[in-house]
């Protein structure tokens, strides 16, 4: 099974797959100081407990190796400073992925999301069949609206969604980015048609 690199070197910005306990205290911590910055956007705050955290970063291996997430520890300095995974939701196709991302609230309105989610593009492209990627957020929710804006991604669709967090709309916006246009917006040049990957697309 072809992999994305488990190691992604930004130079002062560095994704990495997290290494269970090793990365825990410190990963705790970072949830912790960014728990009223994120409730308003991510259900699973209100769940938020060292047992959760402990249970999530146990379940990372077993996703990379399966293939269906890939979730790496954003590190900046030195520190992280968030997290960003590359994933199949459920009832993704196989030529598709989508992309998620959060930060410590210090680590916002520096670029740091759009570089972690530009790289995370960039290995989805690198996976046998990928031609395109997602991002899925809340319409009110206008930082995360500015990534995949700045990043060549259109708006595909809007969808009912349950409001589980408390900013939450009961709508979500869909954005949409396919190999083509993620050659033709950062490469400069015309993808090469790609194994398996329909040229109607």
């Amino acid at each position: 099974m072809d992999l994305p690199q488990q190691v992604i070197d930004l130079g002062d910005l560095t994704l990495r797959r997290f290494d269970g306990e090793a990365d825990l205290p410190e990963f705790f911590r970072v949830i912790e100081e960014s728990l009223e910055h994120l409730r308003p956007w991510m259900p699973w705050v209100a769940e938020h407990s060292l047992a959760k955290t402990t249970e999530f970063l146990a379940g990372c291996p077993e996703q990379w190796a399966s293939g269906e997430g890939f979730t790496y520890a954003i590190v900046l300095d030195g520190a992280i400073v968030g997290a960003c995974s590359l994933f199949r939701s459920d009832g993704t196709p196989d030529d598709g992925r989508e992309i998620g991302y959060w930060l410590h609230p210090a680590a916002t309105r520096r670029g740091v999301a759009t570089r972690a989610a530009r790289a995370l593009v960039d290995q989805a492209f690198r996976l046998p069949g990928v031609d395109w990627v997602e991002i899925v957020h809340d319409p009110a929710n206008h930082a995360s609206a500015a990534v995949p804006a700045r990043l060549g991604f259109t708006e595909h669709l809007r969808r009912p969604a349950e409001a589980l967090a408390p900013a939450e709309t009961g709508e979500e916006q869909v954005w949409r980015l396919t190999y083509r246009q993620f050659f033709a917006h950062h490469r400069g040049v015309t993808a090469e048609p790609r194994l398996g990957v329909p040229e109607t697309r």
